[in-house]
């Protein structure tokens, strides 16, 4: 069998045990709780301090419903019987349908993920070759202090610096997802979603100045959630390139005559791909679950508004644990992704040399 295809295999084994260690845990960590305190998650925001409600009464009606007192494997299995079939569980925050509350806002929060990927893979990757190729200079330096300042600065904090000079003072770029001229267009029934992001379906629909808008809300909302991982890979990227240009097959390179510019972009930056395209996999998966604060900040309708709305004032577990499925099934297929192009354009690790 090719080394490829057994790495393929292997990658895509592990994504299944991932996620039956992961729900199984997480059941776990939920079964720790006493029982008449899971029951009463399930009850509707306020209903647990109604003095006019006989709460002990619906709490044990819950507790027989919900089987709450089942041993733990028996538990598990029927909520991940019921997750298989669609049925995430009714949220009695929201008073609907888990599992279509997050489909509904995915859209949104996929593709301000999309684009932040977007933007801080190819600056990171490139800062990063331009800062080893000038180690020790003034243009590495200045790439150390801008990498240190945006992996120090809080996102929340950089969203409303960006939003005061930008917004608020420019009025550039507003927040939201798109401005209200162009709300009733999207929301009108002929405005076909084919894909569910913005900046796409505006020009599939033959509306290009939706797309455009669209584009104008995620700079500030992507710029910020890409900041502090661009930061890292562009350190990961310089600190690797220095090390490739150290070694043999460089100075041989050079002595038959080759120019930096070739060893550098087409050798060195080739072999340091692996470290980097890692960096890239847990900036992604860092990005997937860090996404909702900077989508509250900038108010962009996304899955953060389901979870804040939901838990607002009482836990809501249907909604808690929904949205924890959820995250663990964007990281999964986004991290096999990445580790796929990694085997791609490193040999050692798809023949099982090096792991990632």
């Amino acid at each position: 069998m090719p080394p490829i295809l057994k790495f393929l295999l292997r990658r895509l084994f592990s994504i299944p045990v991932t996620l039956f260690v992961v729900t199984a845990v997480l059941y776990g960590i939920i079964m720790l709780a006493p029982v008449e305190e899971r029951a009463k998650l399930y009850l509707p925001r306020g209903d647990s301090k109604n003095p006019n409600l006989r709460t002990d009464v619906v709490v044990q009606q819950i507790i027989e419903a919900k089987g709450l007192n089942d041993p733990y494997p028996v538990q598990y299995a029927r909520w991940v019987s019921a997750l298989l079939q669609g049925d995430w569980g009714w949220s009695p925050a929201l008073r609907g349908d888990v599992l279509e509350a997050l489909l509904v806002r995915t859209p949104a929060t996929v593709e301000l993920t999309l684009y932040s990927v977007m933007l801080l893979a190819p600056l990171g990757i490139a800062s990063g070759v331009i800062a080893s190729h000038r180690a020790g200079r003034l243009v590495d330096h200045g790439f150390r202090l801008m990498a240190f300042i945006g992996a120090s600065i809080p996102p929340f904090v950089l969203a409303l610096v960006l939003l005061t000079i930008f917004y608020a003072g420019l009025r550039w770029f507003p927040p939201g997802r798109i401005s209200a001229i162009y709300r009733f267009t999207v929301e009108d029934p002929s405005f076909k979603m084919f894909t569910g992001l913005l900046t796409v379906d505006g020009f599939l629909n033959g509306s290009p100045e939706i797309s455009i808008d669209a584009l104008r809300h995620l700079v500030l909302p992507a710029f910020t959630l890409s900041l502090a991982h661009w930061a890292t890979l562009g350190r990961v990227t310089r600190i690797t390139v220095i090390e490739e240009l150290e070694k043999d097959y460089i100075t041989a390179g050079r002595g038959r005559g080759l120019k930096d510019r070739t060893l550098l972009w087409r050798h060195a930056l080739r072999n340091a791909l692996a470290p980097a395209l890692n960096s890239i996999a847990l900036s992604a998966a860092s990005l997937v679950t860090g996404v909702f604060v900077v989508e509250v900040v900038f108010g962009i309708a996304g899955v953060s508004e389901l979870v804040t709305g939901s838990l607002w004032f009482v836990p809501d577990l249907p909604v808690a644990m929904g949205f924890s499925v959820y995250s663990v099934l964007l990281v999964l297929p986004l991290m096999l992704i990445l580790d796929i192009l990694q085997a791609v354009v490193d040999p050692r690790i798809r023949e099982g040399v090096a792991e990632l």
